[in-house]
């Protein structure tokens, strides 16, 4: 059973979309229990008939919540779960300790950013979560790090690196026509940020950033593509206020005509295959859905020299690292790679090069199925012509 916290198009979500995708349906017969049933990616799920259970939780200081753990406790115990698998704060606070309560043998969680969301209460309860977890998997060495500093046994953390299907990003056919759909001239380069419409990912000081490019380069548009989302009590919601506040700011930087904010698209390999370069200055992340996928498609990158970014972002080879909140820097970065069209193609292929190495979904679906059957050896379970016994 894997547990999420819902199916939105978040960095978490699309991976375990990902996953599910590729896992060996032979040896793991999947279902999920999620805390709100509803997302984008809930219509895949189902279209694989994979089971789908919801545990309606907004808060876990409602008192209904308790008996919502003690009912997925119940249901994991009615249907057998030999491993659970749950994501992220809100996911394992509930998954972690209904699964104990279940006897679940096989109890993971996955911690997939730096908790720059947790107050110091909330972290004290995802280290004693972790802990009484059998194994802990994160995306970046980063995370493995900081988990450990805040108290996190080092021996249950094991290191999965994000997967991409590749194959969307081989052939550059464009499947939608960005520059005509939005009044974008053909010669324009298009600089792409993928980001949730969030603070903590920089969309300040890339918006700032663009508007000192654009006195350099003023060929270039620029593209923001992500929902306004925000994270309250443990649900993704719409954040229409600082999707209003970024409307503004882009105003009075007066690069309005140059900016496009596209919202959610389903056409994102197409939008990479027509973008010059991809930039994320976010102010904290874990291993970033967005700069995979930038790599994928053989983008040249800027980002901020925060949290799992230098694990993709090799300075100076596929890409350049700047200081976080550093809209100077950030535009500078952009410039020199806008200034160097050798430069640009150089780091664009050394990003596809690097994708291709590291991050098949292939290998993370491996390196998953291999944590669970460790895991399930470990408590004496073995696998017969694709059965558990």
């Amino acid at each position: 059973m894997k547990v999420v916290t819902n199916f939105s198009s978040g960095g978490t979500e699309g991976q375990v979309h990902n996953l599910i995708k590729v896992l060996d349906r032979d040896r793991f017969d999947l279902q999920f229990s999620c805390l709100k049933k509803y997302g984008l990616f809930l219509e895949e799920v189902e279209r694989l008939q994979i089971p789908v259970r919801e545990f309606s939780i907004r808060s876990f200081f409602h008192p209904r919540t308790w008996w919502q753990l003690v009912k997925m406790a119940a249901f994991m115990r009615a249907e057998s779960i030999q491993v659970s698998h749950s994501y992220n704060f809100y996911s394992n606070g509930i998954a972690v300790p209904a699964a104990r309560l279940a006897g679940v043998p096989v109890v993971l969680a996955s911690i997939r950013d730096r908790g720059i969301y947790l107050t110091p209460m909330q972290k004290k309860v995802q280290k004693w979560i972790c802990n009484l977890a059998d194994r802990v998997l994160v995306n970046a060495e980063s995370i493995r790090d900081w988990l450990i500093d805040q108290g996190v046994s080092r021996e249950k953390i094991a290191l999965i690196r994000n997967g991409i299907d590749l194959s969307l990003y081989d052939h550059f056919a464009n499947t939608s026509d960005i520059r005509k759909e939005l009044g974008i001239p053909p010669a324009a380069r298009l600089v792409i940020m993928l980001a949730r419409l969030n603070p903590q990912k920089g969309i300040d000081e890339f918006l700032r950033a663009a508007s000192t490019v654009r006195k350099q380069h003023p060929d270039v548009h620029f593209l923001v593509v992500g929902d306004k989302l925000d994270f309250k009590d443990g649900i993704v919601v719409s954040d229409a206020d600082y999707h209003s506040y970024l409307h503004r700011l882009t105003a009075t930087l007066q690069i309005s005509h140059c900016t496009w904010y596209t919202g959610h698209r389903t056409d994102v390999p197409s939008l990479l295959a027509q973008s010059y370069m991809s930039v994320l200055p976010s102010h904290s992340e874990g291993l970033s859905n967005s700069l995979i996928e930038s790599m994928a498609a053989g983008l040249p990158l800027v980002a901020t020299n925060v949290g799992g970014n230098p694990e993709l972002v090799k300075d100076g080879i596929n890409g350049l690292l700047v200081p976080v909140k550093d809209d100077e820097a950030l535009a500078s970065a952009m410039v020199t790679i806008l200034n160097d069209a050798t430069l640009a193609s150089r780091f664009g292929a050394a990003s596809r090069r690097l994708c291709e190495e590291q991050f098949s979904m292939s290998k993370m679906a491996l390196a998953t199925e291999q944590i669970y059957l460790a895991e399930l050896e470990k408590r004496h379970y073995r696998y017969i012509k694709g059965k558990a016994n």
